[in-house]
Parts: C-alpha cells; sequence; structure tokens
C-alpha cells in the first residue's frame, strides 16, 4: 500500500497495482523488473565517482545535465545509467550544486574548490562523530550486558572528555537538571539509539544498568544539589583548627567535672552535642544541668568553616551515610561531648519550682567529663530498674514529668507519636542490609531528653530577653486548639495526627521571645543542636559574645537574613531526610514475604472507605480501602501486595480477622 498526499493537505492511499512505473527510453516498461532496475542502480552508487567528474568539469568550467553527467561517468546515458547518475547527485553533498531548474529537467555546476574542502572537512568530522557516537552506544550496550559485579566502574566513564560529557547528559536528563537545549538532545538521542523512551525514568534506568548509578541511587539527593563532602581547603582548616586552636574563653570556664553527665541519644549518633545532669536541692526543688558542646571553640563567624557550615545550613542524617555541617574530624571529634574526657561545653543550668516552672536560670561556659554515654533503650532500661546508684537518672526523670504536667497545664499539646529510623549498610549493593527501628516519642527516655531540651529553650528564652540578646526566638500562635475536642481519640499516633493537622506553622522573632503555643512555654530558642544545626550555632555566637562582655555579632536584621536563607536549606535537607526514609521503608517492605501480616491503625478517612493507616511495626503511613464500620483509631490487619520504592507506589490489602 502507498501514500499519496492530495493538494488539499489530505493523505489518501493506493495499492500498489495502482502504480504505473515509467522509464524514459525503454517503451512498455515491465513494472516486474523494477525491482532488478533499482538493484543495478544501487550498485552503480559509487560515490567516488563523482569526484572524477568533479575535477574534470571544474577545470572546464562546465555545468551539466544529468544525463551528460552519466556519459562522463559511465561512458552512457541509458536509462539506467542516467538514472544511477540521478541518484548520485541526490546524495552528493559535497562536490555539485544546482544551477537551473526548467520542468522536471536540472543543470548542475561543480563546487569551487575552497567550498569542496570546507564540505569535506565538514563531513569527515560528521563521519568521525557518528563513528565515534555508535561506539559510545556499543560501550553502553556492553556494559548492561555485563553481570553486576564486572561492570565498569563509576570513574572509567570520566577517563575521556566526551564520553564524560554525554554521560552527564544523560544524568542530568535523569534528574531534571539539564543545563542546555545541547544536553537535552544529546540525551534523547542516546535513549532513542538505545530503543528507550525519552524519559528521566529511562535515563536513570540505563546508568543503573550500566553500573554507573548504584541500583538505589538517592536521586533526590543528586536533584537538590546537597552537598556530601567537604573541600580539601575546608578539611585541612579544620585540622588545623584542632591542633591550633586557643581557647579565649578558658579562664572563664566552670568546672562541672564532679557532675554525674548523662548524654543520650540513637546508638548511631557521630556527632554528640547535649548532656544532662540533675541533683536535688536542700530544699527539695530540682535543679538540672543542660550541657551544650561549644563549636564557637573552634570557629568564629565569618571564617572558612564557618562560612561553610552557614551554606550547608544542617547536618544531614539519612539512612545510607551522615554528611555533617563541619568535617568530620571536627564534628565527630573536637566539638563532640566525649565519655570520660574533659569537655568544653556551654552549661544552662535550671532551678525547678515544685511545680515544673522554672525558678532560676543561668548560663555558662564549662568543662564537663561525660559519665555515660546512653543509647535510648539502655536508658530506659535503667529507668525501669531504678538503680538506687543511677539516682541523678531519676532525678532527671522526675524532673522531665514535673515540666510535662506544667507545660500540659499552660496548653501545651501532646503531639507524641512514632518515630522510625533506618540503618543501612552496604548501600552501593544490589540487596543491602536494613535494619528498621521504631521507637515511641512517648518512651521514658525519649520524654526525658525532649523535655529537657524544650527546658532548655525556654530558659535561652528568658536568658536572652533578659539581656537583650537577638536570638532567634521560636513562637508558634495559639491555634486556639481545644484538646477535649479530640478525646474520643486513642490517645498516641491517632491523636497526635488529628492535632498536628490543625496546628499553624511556627514564626521567628530575632528581636524578643514569642509565645510557643504548641510547647505551652512563653519563649522558646532551639540552642542544644550547635553541631548539626547552623541557627543554633547562631545562638551560641551571640550568646558567646554576652559572656564575654562583647556586643552580638549579628543584629536582627542581619540574622533574619541569614536565617532566611538556611531555613531553605533546612528544608531542602528535611524533604531529602523524609523522601529517602520513605524509599528504604518501602524497599523493606518490598523483601519481605507475601504473606506477612502487619498491624494498621486507622488514622483518617480520605474518601469513602479509602483510609490513611499508620503500619504500627515499621512507623510507616500508607492508604487503602477498609471494612464498612471500620472507624477512626481501629485497628485493622493488612498485608502488602506490592512495593515500588522508585516509583513511590504501595498497595496493601486489608486481612479480614477470622
Amino acid at each position: 500500500m502507498f501514500n499519496r498526499l492530495l493538494g488539499n493537505g489530505v493523505t489518501s492511499s493506493i495499492k500498489p497495482q495502482q502504480v504505473t512505473y515509467i522509464v524514459p527510453g525503454i517503451h512498455n516498461f515491465d513494472p516486474a523488473d523494477i525491482t532488478d532496475f533499482a538493484q543495478k542502480a544501487q550498485d552503480n552508487m559509487d560515490l567516488s565517482l563523482l569526484e572524477f567528474a568533479w575535477a574534470e568539469l571544474l577545470e572546464k568550467n562546465k555545468s551539466v545535465t544529468v544525463e551528460e553527467l552519466a556519459e562522463i561517468i559511465f561512458g552512457s546515458s541509458e536509462p539506467l545509467e542516467s538514472y544511477s547518475a540521478h541518484m548520485l547527485l541526490s546524495k552528493d553533498e559535497v562536490y555539485f550544486t544546482v544551477l537551473e531548474t526548467k520542468g522536471p529537467r536540472s543543470i548542475y555546476g561543480p563546487r569551487p574548490s575552497k567550498q569542496v574542502e570546507e564540505l569535506i572537512r565538514r563531513k569527515l568530522a560528521k563521519e568521525a562523530s557518528e563513528k565515534e557516537f555508535q561506539e559510545f552506544i556499543e560501550l553502553l550496550v556492553s556494559a548492561k550486558s555485563m553481570p553486576s559485579q564486572d561492570k565498569p566502574p563509576k570513574y572509567s566513564w570520566m577517563d575521556e572528555e566526551k564520553i564524560q560529557s554525554r554521560i552527564e547528559s544523560l544524568e542530568a536528563y535523569a534528574i531534571d537538571a539539564c543545563k542546555n537545549d545541547e544536553q537535552r538532545k544529546t540525551a534523547g538521542m542516546i535513549l532513542k539509539e538505545i530503543g528507550l523512551a525519552k524519559t528521566a525514568s529511562s535515563a536513570v534506568n540505563l546508568l543503573v544498568d550500566i553500573g554507573y548509578y548504584p541500583v538505589h541511587v538517592n536521586l533526590d539527593l543528586l536533584k537538590l544539589g546537597i552537598p556530601t563532602v567537604h573541600s580539601e581547603e575546608n578539611i585541612s582548616v579544620a585540622q588545623s583548627l584542632l591542633s591550633n586552636s586557643y581557647d579565649q574563653d578558658e579562664i572563664n570556664r566552670k568546672n562541672l567535672t564532679d557532675l554525674k553527665v548523662y548524654a543520650i541519644d540513637v546508638d548511631e549518633a557521630d556527632e554528640l552535642d547535649d548532656a544532662l545532669s540533675a541533683k536535688k536541692l536542700q530544699d527539695g526543688r530540682i535543679k538540672v544541668w543542660i550541657h551544650v558542646a561549644d563549636p564557637t571553640r573552634y570557629v568564629e563567624p565569618g571564617s572558612i568553616v564557618d562560612r561553610e557550615a552557614m551554606r550547608r545550613g544542617t547536618s544531614v542524617f539519612l539512612p545510607t551515610a551522615t554528611y555533617p555541617m563541619f568535617p568530620e574530624k571536627l564534628a565527630m571529634g573536637g566539638m563532640s561531648l566525649r565519655q570520660g574526657e574533659l569537655c568544653n561545653a556551654v552549661t544552662v543550668s535550671v532551678v525547678l519550682h515544685n511545680n515544673g516552672s522554672i525558678a532560676e536560670c543561668s548560663v555558662v561556659n564549662s568543662v564537663i567529663k561525660p559519665t555515660y554515654m546512653l543509647t535510648y533503650e539502655s536508658a530506659s532500661e535503667l529507668l525501669h530498674l531504678n538503680l538506687e546508684e543511677e539516682g541523678e537518672l531519676r532525678i532527671l526523670s522526675e524532673a522531665a514529668n514535673l515540666r510535662l504536667n506544667w507545660r500540659r497545664q499552660q496548653g501545651a499539646v501532646d503531639t507524641a507519636t512514632l518515630d522510625t529510623r533506618i540503618k543501612v549498610s552496604n548501600a552501593e549493593n544490589q540487596e543491602p542490609l536494613i535494619n528498621i527501628y521504631v521507637e515511641n516519642q512517648a518512651d521514658p527516655a525519649m520524654r526525658l531528653v525532649s523535655e529537657m531540651m524544650i527546658l532548655c529553650g525556654e530558659a535561652m528564652a528568658t536568658f536572652g530577653s533578659r539581656n537583650d540578646i537577638p536570638l532567634p526566638y521560636r513562637g508558634q500562635p495559639q491555634s486556639n486548639i481545644n484538646v477535649s475536642e479530640f478525646a474520643h481519640l486513642p490517645e498516641g499516633p491517632v491523636r497526635s495526627y488529628a492535632l498536628v493537622k490543625v496546628m499553624r506553622a511556627a514564626q521567628i522573632d530575632f528581636r524578643k521571645p514569642a509565645r510557643h503555643g504548641i510547647l505551652g512555654i512563653a519563649g522558646y530558642v532551639q540552642f542544644t543542636s550547635p553541631i548539626r544545626r547552623y541557627l543554633d550555632l547562631l545562638a551560641h555566637y551571640q550568646v558567646k559574645a554576652f559572656l564575654r562582655g562583647e556586643p552580638p555579632p549579628f543584629s536582627p536584621g542581619k540574622l533574619e537574613g541569614i536565617a532566611a536563607v538556611v531555613n531553605m536549606k533546612f528544608r531542602a535537607a528535611r524533604k531529602l531526610c523524609s523522601t529517602s526514609l520513605r524509599y528504604w521503608i518501602l524497599e523493606y517492605l518490598r523483601r519481605q514475604p507475601k504473606e506477612k501480616i502487619y498491624r494498621a491503625l486507622v488514622i483518617r478517612f480520605i474518601k469513602d472507605r479509602i483510609a490513611t493507616l499508620l503500619l504500627v511495626e515499621v512507623g510507616f503511613q500508607a492508604s487503602t480501602w477498609v471494612s464498612v464500620g471500620t472507624h477512626i483509631g481501629d485497628e485493622i490487619l493488612v498485608k502488602v501486595e506490592e512495593a515500588h520504592p522508585r516509583d513511590d507506589i504501595i498497595f496493601l490489602k486489608e486481612v479480614i480477622k477470622g
């Protein structure tokens, strides 16, 4: 079947038997001979023949018709030879150009020598480029077919500039970050030649298949441009600070090494930046010390290390890796609190009234000697054992309970839920080891630490306000939440989820404290993570200057400008942590036996019988259809039908009891 274009732009089809072949010079041409005729013409397709004809005609400065060219090349202008000459001219891009056309006949003239030289140069360059491109495609195809262990390492794709450029085009296409149309065009050509659709996911799959990307590549890490390494300069400066740094606060540091000091964190924590002490005073009141690591012992505002920390805004903790705000040896070495070693700190001490409110607070530079480095699990176990020799830990727990009850009386809203952590070992492997930890934020040790951090934040807001220090004062407008309206929901994750949905966003004032309605306190300053969060470090710069009797390095306006940039970085890091955690939970679920049954809490209904569920064993939210008669807060059983981490898809199915 043939297609023909009609004058009005409409295409119609005609049958082969409706086509009549006319070969000038041959009467009564048999259509059955057309294939043989075309093949003979094809056999004459030697483009080098044109070069000889071109040289002869250029020398004579003569133009020719197709028939005349056939005579020069083939010594004959018979139909076959004339058609062969016509085919040669139609494929020629170098030697001849059309000078004149009269009806079906054209006159051809030889191009000038310089023009031919330039066209030949371009043609050869194009052919070399096409050959190089095909060799690159063959490299990709070969790498795709190799077993995982034999695929070329990532660095090998960077050895040659042109190969590197094409790989970079594919990578940019994969994360929707093409710098220009050329990159987009190059990636599209590669995908088309390989036989793949021109999509970002095709580019990702290709890069995985050739071994350039690991199977579990973190695309969001690449898309967001989160820095994963420190420059050699920054590392060198950090090392120098560790070796030669002078402690300008040394003579003013209070020796608190007689205190028993507890540092409580997750078991894989590398940056330990807070610890706790407590004792009962003679009048029965509790005194608490919150010891915070003192990174300003090593860094100053505007220094190389400080500027890089500001650029990052926060340490990034992923299931597969940690990317610290400071160079590793500084963050996890000199700055961190270390068990059994003398450590510089900024200590916030607070005396509590018997009702849990703050009676007194002060801030000093200090030296401490951490006694215990506890995980939340081990701290909870010690609290449960109620050992006499760990009386200080019991006092801390008592203080935490006092504080929680007092804050609730001030209108605080309890939003404790499940907290999921994942640790992935050998993430470059196709099947890395996944360890999942689900912790209840209402756990005694987690409550203890949380309450002490909130206490420190309130004390710092009080201290800053009393001394007129510009700080990032965090507030949250009271959301007019009537907690009793949520009393029908089970206490814990279900009620917390409902409460969080109606809360208003937090705000920051850099001049004076603002009430934090959700925490139930008059003011709040994040101060306890200066190694991990840059805004906490800013608060340290301001407070440390005051303790030295110096003016604060930053005005409220300057703080606001820095915070605007840092908060953008922080939000990007938080998004990355969230998507990474979700990916690895889905990967964990994908690997579990299909028959495995999970407990799930009904959090809310989206539409009709479609409900948002919280899978208790993994602390993960997903949605599915649930049975008629199911209510918010009910616990049901579900199976995971499918889980696709790369596509962020999960299908659940309720398991009907009985």
